[in-house]
C-alpha cells in the first residue's frame, strides 16, 4: 500500500518537473537569439541545450509505464536537473522578455493601432 503511494507520488513529481523543464526549452525556443544578448544573459544556444539536455533527462527519469525509468533510485537526478529550468524561467526569461516583444501583422507592435 505505501510503496504504490510513494510511486503515484514520485510519479507525480516527476511529471511536474518534466512539464517545467519543457516550458523552459519551449520558451527558450521563442525568444530571439538577439534578446539574449541585449539582456546581457549567456546565448540562445546555451539555453536551448541546458534546458534541452534538462527536459531530456527529466524524460528519462519519469518512471514506468509512462517515461523509460532508467535512473531507477537515482531518479533523483532527473528532478534535481529542473533547477535548469527554474533559473531560465526565474533569472532569464524575465530579463529577455522585455526584448522580445510579439509584433502583430505587418510587422507593427500589438500596441500601435494605426489610423489618423
Amino acid at each position: 500500500m505505501i510503496g504504490s503511494v510513494q510511486v503515484l507520488v514520485f510519479l507525480v513529481l516527476s511529471l511536474a518537473a518534466f512539464g517545467l523543464q519543457l516550458w523552459a526549452v519551449v520558451d527558450a525556443a521563442m525568444r530571439p537569439a538577439a534578446a539574449f544578448v541585449r539582456a546581457g544573459k549567456r546565448t540562445k544556444a546555451l539555453w536551448l541545450a541546458v534546458t534541452g539536455a534538462a527536459a531530456a533527462l527529466g524524460f528519462i527519469a519519469i518512471p514506468r509505464p509512462i517515461g523509460l525509468g532508467i535512473f531507477g533510485l537515482f531518479g533523483l537526478v532527473g528532478i534535481a536537473t529542473v533547477i535548469a529550468a527554474i533559473v531560465y524561467l526565474v533569472d532569464v526569461r524575465p530579463a529577455v522578455q522585455p526584448y522580445s516583444r510579439q509584433r502583430g501583422p505587418r510587422g507593427r507592435s500589438t500596441g500601435d493601432r494605426g489610423g489618423w
